[in-house]
């Protein structure tokens, strides 16, 4: 049986090679056996990896190990009706921002019971390729919400900035790496031939929807690229620029938990569609739908 002893530094993890080494088999050997299934792996980030306890389980002959309940937190990026939707289940959730590739590489390793991901892939393609990239197993995502997003510009320029290449010179406030929205606005510069040094710096980084329109509406900075919900909710300038999806990937074993029912719950009553209305910018009507399923 998988040893309860361990020390607590003891990875929770192991590599190709450290699997190899347990096996007594060369690497091939071990990449093998992940390719055909028959052994225990995770994908995680590109790199290849093994859950310790279910390796161990798996040499004893006992089947996988079964993984611990990951804990009551939702990870990933920031959406204000997610938000308003936690505070309303009163179910328990903890909420860790730090943007949608920091909050699934969280959920890969087991820390967090969702993600709020919306993650940019080109070609009008979201989130879906870059989780199944991950080799993650037991999972859901579903649609939460269609979001406005666009540039949030300060009242003294909202009347001269008509599209992304009238940025140049502005002060933008930048998201965090790894956030969605940083990625988008990458992606949208290049689109435009327009460089990021093209863009006058801001001070400090935005790392929530909230913070990006604070910002604005602060004078730290002329424009930043959030959604239409913040610009409303600070009386700034809008340009919109594309309906985006934000997506939540749920652990299966906590789906059916009290905290994600009581969430999911409240995305089923009447009182979210009047939020969403009042927040702005929001498209609801395929909130819930599968859009992905790992086994």
């Amino acid at each position: 049986m998988p040893n309860d002893t361990a020390p607590s530094d003891t990875p929770l993890y192991l590599t190709t090679k450290e699997v190899a080494d347990l096996l007594r088999v060369r690497e091939r050997k071990v990449y093998d056996l992940a390719g055909a299934d028959e052994i225990p792996h995770r994908r995680i980030t590109g790199k290849l990896l093994f859950p310790r306890d279910e390796i161990m389980a798996w040499i004893d002959g006992s089947g996988e190990a079964a993984p611990a309940q990951v804990p009551d937190v939702l990870t990933g990026s920031h959406d204000p009706l997610l938000a308003w939707a936690v505070g309303e289940s009163n179910g328990g959730l903890a909420v860790l921002q730090n943007g949608s590739a920091d909050g699934l590489t969280c959920f890969a390793q087991g820390k967090a019971a969702l993600a709020g991901l919306h993650i940019p892939e080109g070609d009008g393609r979201w989130n879906r390729n870059t989780v199944a990239s991950h080799g993650l197993r037991d999972c859901v995502l579903i649609r939460w919400a269609l979001r406005e997003r666009g540039l949030i510009l300060a009242p003294g320029i909202a009347d001269r900035v008509k599209s992304l290449n009238d940025l140049a010179g502005l002060r933008v406030v930048r998201r965090q790496s790894g956030a969605g929205a940083a990625a988008l606005l990458d992606q949208l510069l290049a689109g435009v031939g327009l460089s990021a040094e093209a863009l006058a710096p801001a001070e400090g980084v935005a790392r929530t929807e909230t913070d990006a329109a604070l910002a604005v509406a602060s004078g730290a900075a002329d424009a930043a690229l959030g959604i239409a919900a913040m610009a409303r909710q600070f009386k700034l300038g809008f340009l919109p620029i594309l309906m985006e999806p934000f997506d939540l990937l749920i652990d299966r074993r906590a789906y059916f938990t009290p905290p994600v029912q009581s969430l999911l719950q409240v995305a089923r009553t009447p009182e979210i569609t009047q939020k969403a209305a009042s927040l702005g910018g929001y498209d609801i009507a395929t909130m819930g739908e599968v859009l992905w399923n790992a086994t």
